[in-house]
């Protein structure tokens, strides 16, 4: 369930681009102020597993990572990886949207939340309206993900999407081979 917003709200006295509301989440761009946010996150032992480390040690490099690798999305390509806010408690809990990345033709959709939010439906429910942005609203004409082959929850949450493996892909960057997910009505 999508709900049309004032694409500007106003948190903390700053003004970001909400993006979506489900039924539990506000999906929002980033700010600056989600430095304290991106370090609890990106420091998970989840994301170091199956995302790695990113180098984000303080508020410095929070802010660098939010300027190079999220906002840096917003500007080049009109979408990127967005903030997921619980409604109830008004409270950061991860991040889904759509990254162009090198080595892929395709958007890859992408999510990831602090531990204590996983097994909840959140991830579902907001791939499931990022998915729906995507085509909908963006147009494109296909979205893919990618995932390390251990990433059991991810791998589940993908095929719960309507998605399917078709092949490996390897990061230029990576020591590992990733599976390519691609939406089942697409062969690949």
């Amino acid at each position: 369930m999508l709900s049309s917003l004032s694409p500007y709200q106003l948190t903390n006295s700053n003004f970001f681009m909400m993006i979506l509301e489900t039924e539990r989440l506000y999906i929002r761009e980033f700010s600056y102020d989600d430095a304290a946010f991106i370090m609890a996150l990106v420091n998970n032992p989840t994301w170091l597993e199956f995302i790695g480390d990113r180098n984000v040690n303080n508020q410095d490099d929070a802010h660098r990572y939010l300027r190079d690798k999220i906002m840096y999305l917003y500007t080049t390509y009109g979408y990127g990886l967005w903030l997921l806010e619980d409604k109830v408690a008004h409270t950061p809990i991860g991040m889904c949207g759509l990254v162009n990345r090198d080595f892929l033709s395709d958007a890859d959709i992408g999510f990831a939340l602090l531990p204590e939010y996983t097994g909840k439906g959140f991830a579902f429910e907001a791939a499931r309206a990022v998915l729906d942005y995507g085509y909908d609203v963006l147009h494109l004409p296909k979205i893919v993900a990618i995932t390390l082959p251990t990433n059991d929850a991810s791998i589940k949450l993908l095929g719960r999407l309507g998605m399917h493996t078709t092949s490996m892909v390897k990061p230029p960057e990576s020591a590992n081979a990733l599976h390519l997910f691609v939406p089942k009505n697409i062969g690949g």
